[in-house]
């Protein structure tokens, strides 16, 4: 039998970790000269030149002339420098989120660049799972040819479900799921066989919101969901944190005692209750979300009366959340937190009120791609796994036999 530590550090490994390396750092740095890109890799100029020519082969990266703008000023009179960059259109990786009221299909390209976004109003709960995963798929393919799905390189499905860390779905209360390996369900909906992988909304959205970056999101961050449902995902020094067993950040679970006895945060501060509470009295027709935060805006009375409650009881899940988890910061995603800016100094004022002092207040900021986050997430985890030693390139030739020179 073959000896693990050998196959680690075996040639064939040791190529396949650098080429992951220098695809990360193209990622996370842009366009690099071989100089920069050694630097980054730790690697002499030779190594450098045989990890960038096998990427190159693979049609992964390639080589384009310096912007006279990305030149030193010293430079600039001589001949342009030749830089290295990932090919954005080599591959895409596909993100689906399935809300309650909705779903979203988001586009990466090899860069993580969003190529393509859209949002598509639906009841879900009506329909059965595979007829959502197949109005997903058909969404998708609005926007992607039946020649491009042989580039896709991963779909990642996001849900606002309690999963565990295997990505299997233990209960959707919202959508009226239960026990679903989604992965397998969305595999056979597919028309090209690529990975897929599920995961819980909240954590999707966070895994996105803080992908990519030059640097990791450093301390604690409690990242939040505002849908039908509320949800939390909480990234630690630029990792998940999931819990022992996968359900960390529910934060929409918590029991709302104050005023309102049994009922949690999310039925407190969820897009179904904000809207029924602003429902004309004895009307049947439900107002849409957009007309109440423009009524707050406007500063329409009961508008404002609602938005107020919506504020307290916000403030009073995120005291709670603050003194289990004592983030440095918290952002908010999903379609309500479009209300929070409008209402921003209240559930400041309602979290200094309930917040001992001895806790910080930290900083509540709205990720720009709110409406997307879930979606853009579950694109980001697939591109997050084929720059790495995990991709499917790289399992299928990991384990050589035990006749394989070294």
């Amino acid at each position: 039998m073959s000896d693990p530590a050998a196959i680690a550090s075996s040639p064939r490994r040791v190529r396949q970790s650098n080429e992951v390396a220098a695809l990360q750092a193209l990622h996370q740095f842009g366009r690099l000269s071989r100089a920069e890109l050694a630097r980054k890799l730790k690697v002499n100029r030779s190594s450098a030149g045989h990890i960038i020519a096998g990427l190159t082969a693979s049609g992964l990266v390639r080589e384009v002339v310096q912007d006279a703008a990305e030149r030193p000023n010293y430079a600039r009179a001589g001949r342009p420098g030749i830089l290295l960059q990932l090919v954005p259109d080599a591959m895409f990786f596909l993100g689906i989120e399935i809300g309650v009221e909705h779903i979203s299909v988001v586009e990466l390209d090899l860069e993580a660049k969003i190529v393509s976004s859209s949002v598509e109003p639906l009841d879900v709960p009506s329909l059965g799972i595979e007829a959502a995963v197949e109005r997903a798929v058909r969404q998708a393919s609005k926007s992607i040819p039946p020649e491009r799905w042989e580039r896709c390189e991963g779909v990642g499905l996001s849900v606002p479900a309690q999963m565990d860390k295997n990505g299997l779905l233990r209960i959707a209360p919202l959508l009226g799921w239960r026990n679903l390996n989604l992965a397998k369900i969305v595999e056979k909906a597919l028309p090209v066989a690529v990975a897929v992988m599920a995961e819980n909304d909240a954590n999707a959205f966070a895994i996105g919101a803080s992908y990519g970056r030059a640097a990791p999101i450093s301390g604690v961050t409690l990242f939040l969901v505002l849908e039908s449902g509320v949800g939390g995902g909480i990234i630690v020094d630029g990792v998940l944190l999931r819990g022992a067993h996968g359900l960390a950040g529910e934060i929409g679970h918590l029991k709302v005692l104050e005023g309102e006895p049994g009922r949690t945060l999310e039925e407190m501060i969820g897009l179904e209750s904000l809207i029924g509470a602003y429902r004309e009295p004895n009307s049947t027709e439900l107002p849409s979300f957009d007309r109440l935060v423009a009524d707050v805006r406007d500063r329409v009375p009961r508008a404002v009366a609602i938005a107020e409650e919506w504020a307290r009881a916000l403030a009073f899940g995120l005291v709670q959340a603050c003194r289990i988890i004592d983030p440095d910061r918290i952002v908010l995603g999903g379609s309500v937190a479009a209300l929070y800016p409008l209402v921003a100094k209240r559930v400041s004022a309602y979290v200094e009120q309930g917040q001992e002092s001895s806790f910080p207040c930290p900083e509540i900021t709205v990720n720009e791609e709110a409406a997307f986050g879930g979606a853009f997430g579950a694109a980001c985890m697939m591109h997050q796994r084929f720059v790495s030693v995990d991709a499917a390139r790289y399992v299928e030739v990991a384990a050589p036999s035990d006749d394989e020179p070294a």
